[in-house]
């Protein structure tokens, strides 16, 4: 889950969320204001409706009448602690107050008092004729509010009443609760939607990052695929075809050139060490044949690194183990100090004179510096590793990658007796490379150099 969150398509899918969230989040939030400012208004009309109703009706008949309809049930719904009276004290509503106003005329003795919810009598539901047959409120969640209005009627007689005037939301913590499963649900929706366009999003880098990752190890990979998706993403592949297509031709080039520089200069070579034969004193024909043999030796192993850097050969199913062993068996015929053990006891792909040019370059540079190689073969996380150690004194860790350089040596005396052409590990790891595994170095906790190749087992 960490991996996800921290790559390209975790970050988006967490930006789609976090915006989507914040988007209802906040339309959400201004649809309630909006709905309770409705509510409130259509409770201020309803309010302003029953009052003016009230009033009209008490205007419409005589001041001894009046108690009568007062005291009548049916028409009082609503109406409680009524007075003939107008002293009351409290804070003032004076939006409904301004609407009463607007409604009844200009009363300058109306007033409209705002009653704590604690003194708002308990709402009663009532049938058509009065009876109260529920002291339940309309809903668990909400309670009554009040106001008190004072006003003077049209012979200007004092009225004061208190009346139910609306219903006060409950707590949102309460309706978050009640609505949770439904604000799962919700989440769970925005979560599987966000996942699906990040991933939709980021598939293409996907895809390029892997065929990058392929092309270093193979510059033969298939272009890819340039006809579908959106532009930008067609676009892109075309870009990564033709750079692909180019880095191939540049290789191809470097290898063919060093490949005939390498071959052209055998001939020459051999003429003149067929001519340095003919040179009377023997000391000075014996180091120029010297000097002669080493750089047949660099040509020889300069053609081995164009040949190394080419095109795969063919690959055919192998048995690892046998070819180690024998590899081991003909350096230890040589004279080497090399001896195998374990097993990997898996088939491998490889073309078997690249795979022993590898394996007989590393174990050769082991036997050459470290006195001796203990090769080892197992199988681990799906792939076969071989690891070559020997008894040297290690190198320098800012060295272990630098030693995989074309003509790179630690020892500086360019004497081929100590150092070598430095082509041996350059071509090693080219055709690990080639054959989809790894060459690695490491300095050995109980001394030496060791090691380690890692191929690909063949299904």
């Amino acid at each position: 889950m960490q991996g996800f969150l921290g790559s390209m398509a975790g970050r988006v899918f967490l930006a789609l969320l976090a915006g989507i969230i914040l988007a209802v989040a906040v339309t959400a939030f201004l649809s309630g204001l909006e709905r309770k400012r409705a509510f409130s208004q259509m409770n201020e009309s309803r309010v302003v409706e029953r009052v003016a109703e009230l009033v009209s009706l008490l205007d419409s008949v005589p001041a001894g009448a009046r108690n009568g309809i007062v005291g009548d049930r049916r028409l009082m719904r609503g109406f409680f602690d009524v007075r003939w009276s107008a002293d009351r004290r409290g804070p003032q509503d004076a939006a409904l107050a301004a609407a009463l106003r607007a409604q009844l005329g200009d009363d300058s003795k109306l007033a409209v008092i705002r009653v704590p919810d604690t003194q708002c009598p308990e709402f009663r539901r009532h049938d058509r004729d009065g009876h109260r047959f529920s002291d339940k409120p309309p809903g668990p969640r909400f309670r009554p509010e009040c106001r008190a209005i004072s006003l003077t009627l049209q012979d200007g007689t004092p009225f004061s009443f208190v009346m139910h005037t609306g219903m006060v939301p409950p707590p949102r913590m309460k309706l978050i609760r009640w609505q949770s499963p439904y604000l799962l649900f919700f989440a769970a929706c925005v979560a599987l939607l966000a996942y699906g366009v990040a991933r939709m999003a980021t598939g293409p880098i996907a895809r390029l990052a892997q065929a990058a990752k392929a092309l270093g190890e193979d510059f033969d990979q298939p272009p890819l695929d340039e006809g579908s998706g959106p532009a930008e993403v067609r676009r892109a592949a075309a870009a990564f075809n033709a750079m692909q297509a180019r880095i191939r031709g540049h290789l191809h080039e470097r290898t063919q050139m060093l490949a005939a520089i390498s071959h052209d200069l055998q001939t020459p070579l051999t003429r003149l060490r067929l001519r340095l034969e003919k040179v009377s004193d023997e000391a000075l024909r014996a180091k120029l044949i010297e000097d002669m043999t080493a750089m047949q030796d660099m040509v020889r192993e300069g053609l081995e690194l164009a040949r190394s850097l080419d095109v795969p050969e063919a690959v055919q199913t192998l048995d690892l183990d046998a070819l180690i062993g024998s590899v081991c068996a003909d350096l230890a015929d040589a004279g080497m100090d090399v001896t195998a053990e374990g097993r990997a006891s898996v088939p491998v792909r490889a073309n078997p004179t690249a795979l022993r040019r590898c394996l007989s370059n590393v174990i050769e540079n082991a036997v050459k510096y470290g006195g001796y190689a203990r090769v080892r073969a197992q199988t681990q996380g799906g792939r076969a590793r071989i690891t070559v150690r020997d008894g040297g004194p290690g190198i320098p860790q800012g060295e272990l990658e630098k030693v995989f350089e074309p003509f790179y040596r630690l020892e500086v005396s360019r004497s081929r007796e100590t150092g070598g052409t430095g082509l041996g590990l350059p071509i090693a790891r080219n055709i690990a490379t080639r054959l989809g595994g790894t060459l690695t170095l490491r300095n050995h906790p109980q001394g030496g150099l060791e090691a380690e190749l890692q191929l690909p087992v063949s299904g």
